[in-house]
């Protein structure tokens, strides 16, 4: 039971905005501007606590994107927070379910959807507990822990037991692992913001220095622009750098199979940790197979941004087809999924290096990334840092001067926005979506496709 049992009254959904394709933040071998946008859910309730929820997508598209959540919010309207708490594996399971699943099931838009609301429903019982995310679920007991999970499609490589014994095993050393969390110890950052594919060399050289100055040892930067263009960007990076920085390329789908392999062997005198999306994020063959052709080259890959489900993860486990789980927190069925794929990258043994690129995503992840320190895995990996927007927010994620997270501390689930972001870029409304430029971005229908972009 909820420490307050607020009932669920009202909703609200917002059609946020931002243009950070102006600043050539997103952009991408497949994408040159990429507006961070919010489809942005807000739950009253009759105690005045509100539990806020989104998901995530890049400007266009983000009409469908609240469309969609408009379809489901209504389900919980009217429920007690307690009704849903008390076994959100089955709140899941029920909210993945009914006539809408026909139009996709457990992926695609209504599943970016379904995770907007499910937030919602966690940062309510967070805030109602008077806890930041991370801390609620990591008081949780092994038995509680299980009951947010649903299990179905997973027991031939994961169950309720196995999970069980996992949780069970690290209970005795979770107030050490705590105590490092409380410390802001838990969760290092590597730095992406330095990458992005529309920037200078000069400014890939100003945004490094700065990064290395703030503590920053790991770098992951865009690649793709062709083989001499790659080796010059990365080249900077380990001038600045240093030989000891961790580097990493991020190629967002580019290729097919059997180019990503050659084309990476061109870069294994780099010494990089991995590459990052190197073709189709639903080929998982096609990921193993490029993992085990570039194993002798000492370069791993990493994948999983644009992976709906956990189905999809079990699999790329079960295939050796990843050295790092990318689950995205905005991709996934909310934190109840979420937990179950921690849970079988645990059990698989590959780190979780969640996606944290966009806009409120490194708020978010930074509640993953200290649960699985602390209460599933217990092992140390690290978490992408974006250095873009996080002022937007009220509870705004943050960077120790020796490059770690800061473990939040505000209530809830850091999803909350400033009031005035909305007043200039709630779309169409927002002073800047009136204005000419954003009427002529909003009104280009190829906006940041390669060739075809007009505005």
């Amino acid at each position: 039971m909820t420490a307050t049992d607020p009932t669920i009254t009202s909703f609200t959904v917002r059609d946020l905005r931002w243009p950070t394709s102006l600043e050539n933040i997103g952009s991408d071998p497949m994408n040159l501007a990429g507006e961070n946008a919010l489809g942005y859910l807000q739950y009253e309730t009759d105690t005045g606590l509100f539990g806020t929820g989104w998901s995530f997508s890049n400007g266009q598209g983000n009409d469908v994107l609240c469309t969609a959540i408009r379809s489901l919010a209504p389900r919980l309207v009217g429920r007690k927070l307690s009704s849903l708490t008390s076994n959100m594996g089955d709140t899941q399971r029920k909210m993945v379910s009914g006539q809408i699943r026909f139009m996709s099931p457990e992926r695609g838009v209504l599943q970016l959807a379904t995770c907007a609301v499910l937030n919602a429903i966690w940062d309510l019982w967070a805030k109602s507990e008077g806890k930041p995310l991370w801390r609620l679920v990591c008081d949780l007991s092994p038995e509680e822990t299980v009951r947010c999970i649903d299990f179905r499609y997973l027991t031939d490589a994961l169950t309720r037991q196995e999970v069980l014994q996992m949780l069970k095993r690290l209970e005795a050393s979770k107030a050490d692992r705590l105590k490092l969390a409380l410390q802001n110890k838990a969760v290092p950052a590597y730095n992406t913001s330095a990458g992005w594919l529309g920037h200078s060399d000069d400014k890939v050289r100003e945004l490094l220095q700065s990064a290395k100055a703030q503590g920053f040892k790991h770098f992951k930067l865009k690649a793709g622009l062709g083989l001499e263009a790659d080796l010059r960007r990365l080249g900077l990076v380990r001038e600045v750098a240093g030989q000891d920085a961790v580097l990493m390329v991020d190629v967002n789908q580019l290729w097919d199979v059997d180019e990503a392999i050659e084309y990476m062997k061109n870069l294994a005198h780099l010494n990089l940790w991995f590459v990052e999306e190197p073709t189709s994020p639903d080929d998982i063959l096609g990921h193993a197979k490029i993992r085990k052709a570039l194993k002798p080259y000492g370069i791993g890959v990493a994948t999983g941004e644009h992976i709906n489900n956990r189905v999809m993860f079990k699999q790329l486990l079960q295939a050796e087809a990843t050295d790092a789980v990318q689950l995205d927190a905005l991709r996934l069925c909310s934190v109840n999924e979420i937990l179950s794929v921690l849970l079988l990258s645990a059990k698989f043994g590959v780190p979780v290096v969640p996606h944290s690129g966009g806009a409120g995503m490194v708020e978010l992840c930074s509640h993953i990334s200290t649960i699985d320190f602390v209460a599933v895995s217990g092992q140390t990996s690290i978490l992408e840092y974006t250095d873009h927007l996080h002022e937007a927010f009220e509870a705004p994620a943050q960077i120790t001067p020796d490059g770690y997270h800061v473990s939040p501390t505000q209530a809830g689930y850091s999803c909350d926005v400033k009031p005035d972001e909305f007043e200039k870029y709630e779309c169409p409304t927002g002073s800047f979506w009136q204005s000419p430029q954003g009427k002529m971005m909003l009104a280009d229908p190829w906006r940041g496709v390669p060739g075809e972009q007009s505005s």
